[in-house]
């Protein structure tokens, strides 16, 4: 709906310049005038909605709690682990990890009213995983392990809507992270994701 919206703007603003040239072509200044600002008004409004798609790309909509991937764990020494991520998309993705939890975060753009009204509902976007150590010492003293789950934004719509009156139609945006334990024995878990953050949950065993 936005590209579309962002496609029609954008070339009846490039028609409307050609038509205000024409115009000008033939002295009709006030013609000329009128066309020119609308041609103006179309190009801005196809420019932010595109910036806006832009964007948008690599987040995910978020109507309810919905699963944003499965993991499966599998421990491999002291203090370390293997965790395999199969993402929502069917991407599947296996990082070595050092800790005794495995970690993973997010970030989460909730939209107002308004922008609800235009079909943009609450987004997310997984963000890094690595591994947890349980005490401060260890966090600062052994190896740290972390990785990207995703590639940087093209926009940051955030970082634009600081400078932009784009920001209105925001209502948060926040980062949102999880953790849990690793135990001795390999383990599936699965990544919850809500308006509310995420939630990771052990998938229990299938009877049998």
């Amino acid at each position: 709906m936005l590209v579309a919206a962002a496609a029609v703007l954008f070339i009846a603003g490039i028609l409307l310049g050609f038509s205000a040239l024409a115009a000008l072509a033939r002295a009709r200044l006030l013609r000329f005038t009128v066309r020119s600002l609308l041609a103006l008004l179309f190009l801005a409004t196809g420019s932010a909605l595109g910036i806006l798609v832009l964007g948008l790309q690599g987040l995910q909509a978020l109507t309810k709690e919905e699963t944003a991937a499965r993991i499966k764990v599998v421990p491999t020494g002291p203090q370390s682990f293997d965790a395999t991520v199969s993402f929502a998309d069917g991407r599947v993705e296996t990082y070595a990890l050092a800790g005794d939890s495995i970690y993973l975060d997010a970030h989460v753009i909730k939209w107002t009213p308004l922008a609800n009204q235009l079909g943009l509902h609450t987004s997310y976007r997984l963000d890094r995983i690595g591994g947890r150590y349980r005490t401060l010492e260890h966090e600062t003293l052994l190896r740290r392990t972390i990785y990207s789950l995703g590639a940087p934004a093209i926009v940051d719509l955030v970082a634009l809507g600081q400078r932009f009156p784009i920001a209105k139609i925001f209502d948060a945006e926040y980062g949102s992270a999880t953790y849990v334990p690793v135990g001795s024995q390999p383990a599936e878990l699965e990544l919850k994701v809500s308006t509310s953050g995420l939630l990771l949950r052990t998938v229990p065993a299938a009877p049998g």
